[in-house]
């Protein structure tokens, strides 16, 4: 019965470290899809800073 239990309970604790992997995966592909929309509609201005940096140097 206590080997039931163990097992019961470390079974929990590994679907708590997957839960945790999933959950950091999530906000990384929340933030590289906030970059990318970023870019996105900050593209040419960007650009046009760079070139201007770019030209000055």
């Amino acid at each position: 019965m206590i080997q039931y239990f163990s097992a019961l309970i470390a079974s929990i604790r590994r679907d708590e470290e997957g839960q945790g992997l999933a959950e950091y995966a999530l906000i990384l592909a929340l933030i590289a899809i906030i970059a990318i929309v970023a870019l996105i509609f900050l593209g040419g201005q960007i650009s046009t800073i760079l070139s201007t940096v770019g030209s000055s140097v």
